[in-house]
C-alpha cells in the first residue's frame, strides 16, 4: 500500500525500528510523527548496531526522504549528534528534513523534567518514570502556547524575541517551583544560535511535501514512537507519554489527511514488556521474566533501564489493535520464546471477582487485574534462520495463530532476530 502507518501496540519497545527499516527499502518517504528523544529505535545491520532517537528509522535505507513532522519535539543537540554520526557512515544529512512547526526542547525542559520526577517536587503524586529528557515539559509549553518552534530557533532575531517574551516566566517557574537557578538570555542565545544555524538547512514544510508525495503516488511510511498503551489519551494515564502514538496521531503529527492512509501496521512483541511505572498485569517477577529479559536484551535503548517482562497479554493487544484500527500485525522477537517447554498467553483478567476480556479504561482497575492464562506447547528450535512460515516449528505456528485469533488481527510479518534480514512475510 502507498501510505502505511507503523506503530507499536503495547507499551513501546516492540521493534518498530526494524519494521520501518524493512519497509523503507521500498519507500520514497519515511515520517516520524510524534515523540522526542525519549524514544529509541535499534537497527542491526551486519555487525553494526544503530540506535536512533529522533531520526526516522528509514534513514539506513538508500532511497527515502526522512522527515520529522510537526508532532515531534526535538532536542537540537541530540539531533545534530545523530546526524553527525550518520554522516560518518556516508549518509547524506540533507535527506533529513524537519517541519518548522516542530517544537524545540529548550535547555530548561530537562531541568524541569528531572525536578518534577524528584520526590520533593512530586509530593504524593506517583512517579511516572520519565526519561528525564524534557519531553513532557516541552509538550506542556506547546499546549500552553509558550513553546519555541524550529521556525524560531533558526532565526536569531526570532529566538531573542521569544526568549525576551518567555524567559522571565520560565525563570519564575525554575526558581519558585523547583528551587533551581535562573537562566540568562545571553547564555541561552550563545548555546542555541549555533544549533539553529546548523539545523536551518533542514527546515521544511512537511505537510506540503506529503501532499505532493501522495499526489504523485509515492510510497510512504508514517513512523510512531512509544506504543498505543502509552498514548496520552488512550493509555494507562497518568503513566503515559506526552503525545499520541496511536494511528490517529499520524494525521495530526505529520499533517496528512486520514483518507490518504492506506493501511495501519501494528507492531507487537511475542511477549510483553514495559519500561517505567504503571500497571502491567502479566509482569513476571520470577524466572520467566528474567529469562525473557536476558534472552531478549530487554534494556532501554534510550536509558539502558531494565524492562519489565511477562507473557503476552492478548487483552491489552486487542485493545491496541482496536484503538488504532490496525489492519495487520508485525510480530517481533518470536525467537526469544524458543526453549520454553510451555508458553502462556493472557486471555482475560480477574477483576473484583469477575472474569473480563475487555481492557479496563480506568488505570486503577487495570492495576487490580489478575491475568487468566492459556497454556500452549513450547518449542526448542532456534528460529533465527527461519525465513518463511513453513520453516517455523508447528508449536510456533500454533502460538502465532492463537495470538492472531485473540487480538482479532491477521499477521502479515514475523521477525525472528535482531539482524535486519531475520524477518519474513506471512
Amino acid at each position: 500500500m502507498a501510505v502505511t502507518v507503523v506503530l507499536g501496540l503495547q507499551w513501546g519497545d516492540e521493534g518498530k525500528g526494524k519494521i520501518v527499516d524493512h519497509l523503507a527499502a521500498d519507500s520514497d518517504v519515511v515520517v516520524r510523527y510524534q515523540g522526542g528523544n525519549n524514544a529509541g529505535h535499534t537497527i542491526v545491520v551486519g555487525d553494526r548496531t544503530y540506535k536512533l532517537h529522533l531520526i526516522p528509522s528509514g534513514i539506513l535505507a538508500a532511497k527515502p526522504l526522512c522527515l520529522l513532522g510537526n508532532g515531534v519535539v526535538l532536542d537540537p543537540a541530540t539531533l545534530l549528534a545523530e546526524l553527525d554520526a550518520l554522516v560518518e557512515t556516508g549518509i547524506d544529512p540533507l535527506r533529513v528534513r524537519i517541519d518548522g512547526s516542530a517544537h524545540v526542547i529548550m535547555p530548561y525542559h530537562p531541568m524541569m523534567d528531572r525536578a518534577q520526577e524528584s520526590g520533593e517536587s512530586r509530593g504524593t503524586r506517583p512517579l511516572i518514570g520519565t526519561t528525564g529528557r524534557g519531553i513532557g515539559p516541552c509538550y506542556t509549553d506547546k499546549v500552553s502556547r509558550r513553546g519555541c518552534r524550529l521556525y524560531d530557533l533558526v532565526v536569531p532575531e526570532r529566538l531573542q524575541a521569544f526568549l525576551e517574551a518567555h524567559l522571565p516566566d520560565t525563570n519564575r517557574r525554575l526558581t519558585h517551583l523547583y528551587g533551581l537557578p535562573p537562566l540568562s538570555l545571553e547564555a541561552l542565545m550563545d548555546e542555541l544560535v549555533p544549533l539553529g544555524a546548523r539545523l536551518a538547512p533542514h527546515l521544511a514544510d512537511v505537510p506540503s511535501l506529503l501532499h505532493d508525495a501522495v499526489s504523485a503516488n509515492k510510497t510512504m511510511v508514517l513512523e510512531g514512537a512509544q506504543g498505543a498503551l502509552l498514548d496520552l489519551d488512550h493509555g494507562t494515564y497518568p503513566f503515559v507519554t506526552s503525545s499520541n502514538p496511536v494511528a490517529g496521531g499520524a494525521c495530526v503529527g505529520a499533517g496528512i489527511g486520514p483518507k490518504a492512509i492506506d493501511t495501519v501496521l501494528g507492531v507487537i512483541k511475542a511477549y510483553t514488556t514495559r519500561v517505567g511505572a504503571g500497571p502491567f498485569p502479566t509482569e513476571d517477577f520470577g524466572e520467566v521474566g528474567e529469562t525473557l529479559r536476558s534472552r531478549g536484551g530487554e534494556f532501554g535503548t534510550t536509558t539502558g533501564r531494565a524492562r519489565r517482562c511477562g507473557w503476552f497479554d492478548a487483552v491489552a493487544g486487542r485493545y491496541g489493535v482496536m484503538i488504532s484500527g490496525t489492519d495487520t500485525l508485525a510480530v517481533t522477537k518470536l525467537d526469544v520464546l524458543s526453549g520454553f517447554d510451555a508458553v502462556q498467553i493472557c486471555t482475560g483478567y480477574r477483576l473484583h471477582g469477575e472474569t473480563i476480556t475487555t481492557y479496563p479504561r480506568y488505570t486503577a482497575d487495570l492495576a487490580d487485574c489478575v491475568p487468566v492464562f492459556e497454556t500452549l506447547p513450547g518449542w526448542q528450535q532456534d528460529l533465527g534462520g527461519c525465513r518463511s512460515w513453513a520453516e517455523l516449528p508447528p508449536a510456533a505456528q500454533a502460538y502465532l495463530t492463537r495470538l492472531s485469533e485473540l487480538v482479532a488481527c491477521k499477521i502479515g510479518m514475523v521477525s525472528v532476530g535482531a539482524e535486519r534480514t531475520a524477518i519474513f512475510q506471512v
